[in-house]
């Protein structure tokens, strides 16, 4: 019996993620229909592609001599569905978007929806979510995030200017710049100490107590409301959260570039042309 290409992508998808459920999700399908997939495929082989373990799935010798070869196929099917959806001309189909979760919420959902009342046809999937989509393999179509996209084969431009204020609960008085010893702040987790409102706020409130840490900046901001303590926000973000008040500052704190890329075969794709225009014109 001869692998069919879907066969290959049950093998990568199982590959990346280790187990044949997270696998199943990656690629919509039910475990035990990648389980027999991922049997059918070893068996037209005549090897083994994994070895199962307590752990998951780890990948054979045999396995790890097909890893490449799977994803060269994978390169080429994908670069011919890019292909062909650049050279759509129709206002419809589906665009995957990714972005960070407060810019999705407080920036682009209101914009999205005044491109879906323009074009109806044109169905939008925004996530928002902390990993890096790859374009490349058509996890996403349009990207925005807070670094400029090196990828040689991404069209990269610069999206807008995020400015950040510094937010108090409503009816606490402004902090003072300064030693900050009895003040309370909520920041970003530990993970990302090396922002840069991150370390204005621990340069200009040196003395603080840090109260509270999330990777969300909607969490933040809410637990910046209940009384935790002040918070470094996106200014969309924070002028829309009730209960908080932006403090004016002479030096506030930096504020941050938003990118946009997606793949350059994509760039003639009308539904995608369409939409950079719109969000661009609004922005």
């Amino acid at each position: 019996m001869t692998p069919e290409w879907s066969d290959f992508r049950i093998f990568l998808a199982v590959a990346r993620e280790g187990t044949l459920g997270a696998g199943a999700r990656r690629l919509g399908l039910t475990q035990p229909t990648m389980g027999r997939r991922l049997k059918a495929l070893e068996a037209a082989l005549g090897t083994v592609l994994f070895q199962r373990t307590s752990d998951g799935f780890v990948l054979t010798d045999e396995g790890r001599l097909l890893l490449p070869h799977a994803e060269r196929m994978e390169e080429e099917a994908i670069a011919v569905e890019r292909g062909l959806a650049g050279s759509r001309n129709e206002l419809d189909g589906l665009i995957r978007i990714s972005s960070s979760d407060w810019f999705g919420v407080h920036v682009l959902s209101p914009l999205l929806a005044g491109f879906s009342r323009r074009h109806p046809k044109v169905v939008i999937e925004l996530l928002t979510d902390s990993r890096l989509l790859n374009l490349s393999r058509r996890e996403a179509d349009l990207v925005f995030r807070i670094r400029p996209f090196t990828e040689v084969d991404v069209i990269s431009r610069k999206f807008t200017h995020v400015e950040y204020g510094l937010y108090v609960p409503e009816g606490f008085p402004d902090p003072v710049i300064g030693d900050g010893a009895s003040l309370s702040v909520v920041t970003m987790d530990e993970a990302f100490g090396s922002m840069p409102d991150v370390a204005w706020l621990r340069e200009s409130f040196p003395g603080a107590f840090v109260a509270m840490r999330s990777n969300n900046r909607d969490v933040q901001a809410r637990l910046c409301a209940g009384g935790a303590g002040m918070a470094v926000l996106p200014v969309p973000l924070g002028n829309r959260t009730s209960g908080i008040r932006r403090v004016e500052l002479q030096a506030p704190p930096p504020g941050r570039d938003t990118w946009l890329g997606y793949h350059r075969d994509m760039r003639r794709l009308p539904r995608l042309r369409a939409l950079l225009d719109f969000l661009i014109a609004a922005i």
